[in-house]
């Protein structure tokens, strides 16, 4: 491995990479640091970011202000059990999430990663049904497309593919259907629900954009028609916001473009500005009432270890300080037309099926059969961090990035779309 830091080279060999065949795997590129939208790579190269590591640095890497945050936490108390023990950070982060997200919710429950967000969601309408008698609600209605992490619950909603394939002996059923389009899926939806409901605790979606499942959007009156319709049939209605939430689809949040507010929101990803892991996951009071009892088997048995860790909540404090003071959706907001110029002319080069932008999000989705992680070498030689898959090339980038390393980007793709 000439050429490589000391570290990947002794490290390689006792690594196990994420979504990795490393039987076949080559060592990654050797991050020393990051700054802005910039990677800075071991051999002195540099790469524009153009997917904020995950979808989840939306301020940009190394924000004074939320490093310091991080720095000042760490120096004061950097974990402490949540169980019995309280500590200012995520005190405080909770009161500021309930009236920051603007959707009713009353209560937020702290976890490591948006994977265990979702599961504890899903935990709540479980328990919610029996806590209200009705224990044979133990279904979840999902959609094609739709991913929500690789845990085994959020795997259980999640649509077939790679990341669930091989665990299918842990999965548990549940209801997946088609997201309704036009008037006549969405009678069909309807009629499918009503035929459920008695079996089905929940309704979980990703808000106006599938990401993982292959960058797909809707549109908001879609977003409102469901929850109308999990209304009507009683249906707890789970809003999976790790991806879309914080800006990035142009609004705070995506549920506010339809105007909804639903039963339990999940959260993660640009919690911290991308800067620390932590996940949340809120309940609207009538969720969080139903588990209010003199009884103990009715409370919420569910407690990650470092659950509200104060690093990480510190960490999201200072990201909404920033949401408060800086015009980061603004932000958002201007880069869904400069995506748009960007990507639009690539629209009839050879093999393009779709270009679509929504908020911070801009995809160009390949027709079927091209391999776009065959791209991911050379649009590094261009200087773009971009990890295309399946058959779309994405790009998600921080708020923060300018004009000039939005050029890098496009002008990446424009020339491995040859």
């Amino acid at each position: 491995m000439a050429g490589h830091p000391e570290w990947l080279t002794q490290g390689w060999p006792h690594i196990w990479l994420p979504y990795t065949q490393m039987h076949t795997a080559q060592p990654p590129l050797a991050v020393v640091g990051a700054e802005g939208c910039r990677l800075k790579l071991a051999d002195g190269r540099e790469l524009v970011d153009g997917i904020a590591s995950w979808w989840s640095v939306c301020h940009g890497y190394q924000h004074p202000h939320i490093v310091e945050a991080i720095q000042q936490q760490a120096a004061e108390l950097s974990h402490v059990m949540f169980a019995g023990l309280a500590h200012e950070a995520p005190y405080r982060l909770a009161a500021r999430l309930c009236d920051f997200t603007r959707m009713g919710m009353a209560r937020v429950f702290f976890a490591e990663s948006g994977s265990v967000a979702v599961e504890v969601a899903m935990k709540m309408a479980l328990q919610y049904w029996r806590n209200k008698g009705e224990p044979k609600r133990t279904k979840f209605i999902s959609f094609h497309h739709g991913y929500h992490g690789d845990t085994v619950g959020a795997m259980s909603v999640s649509s077939d593919s790679d990341f669930k394939t091989a665990y299918s002996a842990l999965t548990l059923k549940n209801y997946q259907l088609e997201l309704p389009h036009d008037e006549y899926s969405f009678a069909e939806f309807a009629d499918t629900v009503a035929a459920i409901r008695t079996q089905a605790a929940a309704l979980i979606m990703e808000p106006l954009v599938q990401g993982a499942g292959g960058m797909k959007f809707h549109s908001a009156d879609i977003l409102s028609e469901i929850r109308r319709v999990c209304r009507e049939h009683d249906i707890l209605f789970i809003a999976d916001e790790i991806a879309t939430g914080f800006g990035r689809t142009g609004n705070r949040f995506a549920c506010h473009e339809a105007a909804i507010e639903p039963d339990i929101l999940c959260l993660g990803k640009a919690l911290t500005g991308g800067h620390m892991p932590l996940a949340a996951t809120l309940a609207s009071p009538r969720v969080f009432d139903a588990f209010l009892s003199n009884a103990p088997d009715k409370a919420l048995m569910h407690g990650p270890t470092f659950m509200a860790h104060a690093i990480g909540c510190a960490a999201a404090n200072a990201s909404l300080d920033l949401f408060e003071r800086e015009p980061c959706i603004e932000q958002a907001e201007a880069l869904e037309q400069a995506l748009w110029d960007g990507l639009k002319p690539f629209a009839n080069r050879p093999g393009v099926a779709d270009v679509r932008v929504k908020g911070a999000i801009g995809v160009i989705e390949m027709q079927a059969g091209v391999d776009v992680r065959a791209l991911r070498p050379a649009l590094v030689e261009h200087g773009a961090w971009i990890r295309p898959f399946d058959n779309v090339i994405y790009l998600m980038p921080p708020f923060t990035i300018s004009e000039a390393e939005l050029n890098v980007l496009f002008s990446a793709i424009g020339k491995v779309l040859v």
